[in-house]
């Protein structure tokens, strides 16, 4: 035991990430002080390779095992630092569980991130990823971003604007082995109209005799429609929606839906571009429910890949491979994974 830190040799990752793939580590160093970083980047186990940092492991697929040390922050503090009445800022620690905080909040009387409810994973890949769920993204409620630069060598705070969030996106996917996330600033609304215009809330909340929905009702509404569509990565192993759904050019959008008029689309990200449903070109193509050995898509959903017990992260990677290339050779649309690929390249 160090002070600040615990290493790791030859650290099994199979409990750690969500699909359940069997993966090794060469080391392991679990940070409960982020004040010690500085020291655990320098040790050499971990200078050797830049370190991959590991949340909850729900959003990144094993194709290998790491070369680098794995890095993991145990780090759990909520705390208020300020409220003008209106808004309310929480830092908040990157090893806080995502769907935990969200309860809290609403525990709190705060709004925001109740349409994100029931993600898997932790606080510190939320903005990586700028997870979103009907309707939302968690890169409307980011104040700023606290990581440690890699290039830099110094810890530093990024603003909203500054973290580039975009679409499933943001800066620190982008240049993933600069920033390592160790806690995020929140500005957390106390009242805020319900989001509810995405498909399949209002008829769960219709379905629990919700007239008034409220910021809890919808959470709980987001938290039932998961719960039934989304396999349990407790039960199978899973990392959610394994592809993007993409956002295509309108002229695109226009050829494929004059091809196919049941194909849902919706708003893009800009002027110009509309969304497209993978799931539904995915299941066209017949491969919702399919299985091959212990890889397969889930009989639930068509965007999500699970692991029946022994699947390998490769064999995980080949069945997105070849459901890719069906789409791209039926719709003439090209699909892009969610999770991180360790070990490979997509």
């Amino acid at each position: 035991m160090t002070r600040g830190w615990r290493l790791t040799a030859d650290a099994d990752l199979r409990s750690r990430n969500t699909f359940g793939i069997a993966a090794t580590a060469p080391w392991l160093v679990e940070v409960d002080d982020c004040g010690a970083l500085a020291e655990v980047l320098s040790l050499p186990q971990v200078r050797a390779a830049g370190p991959l940092l590991l949340g909850g492991g729900s959003n990144l697929l094993f194709a290998a095992n790491p070369k680098a040390a794995v890095l993991s922050f145990a780090t759990r503090r909520v705390e208020l630092l300020g409220d003008d009445g209106a808004t309310v800022l929480l830092h908040v620690d990157a090893g806080v569980p995502w769907h935990g905080l969200v309860m809290q909040t609403l525990d709190m009387g705060l709004a925001g991130l109740e349409n994100l409810a029931l993600i898997p994973g932790t606080v510190g890949a939320a903005p990586i990823q700028n997870i979103g769920a009907y309707g939302t993204e968690v890169g409307e409620f980011v104040d700023a971003v606290e990581a440690w630069d890699c290039e830099l060598g110094a810890p530093v705070r990024l603003d909203r604007a500054a973290c580039a969030f975009a679409y499933r996106d943001s800066l620190f996917k982008r240049v993933p082995d600069r920033y390592l996330v160790t806690a995020v600033r929140f500005a957390l609304p106390r009242r805020r109209q319900p989001k509810l215009d995405y498909a399949g809330i209002p008829e769960e909340l219709s379905a629990m005799g919700v007239a008034a929905a409220t910021c809890r009702d919808v959470a709980e509404a987001v938290i039932r429609i998961r719960q039934r569509k989304l396999p349990d990565p407790a039960v199978i192993g899973n990392a959610g929606s394994f592809f993007k759904n993409p956002i295509v050019a309108e002229e695109l959008a226009a050829q494929v839906l004059d091809q196919h008029p049941s194909l849902p689309l919706f708003r893009g990200d800009g002027p110009g571009t509309r969304k497209l449903s993978a799931a539904w070109m995915i299941e066209q193509c017949g491969w919702k429910g399919f299985r091959e050995g212990d890889a397969g898509v889930a009989a639930s959903h068509a965007l999500v890949l699970v692991n029946h017990g022994d699947a390998s992260g490769a064999q995980l990677l080949d069945l997105a491979r070849r459901i890719a290339g069906a789409v791209r050779q039926r719709f003439g649309v090209d699909l892009q994974p969610e999770p991180r690929i360790i070990g490979a390249q997509w």
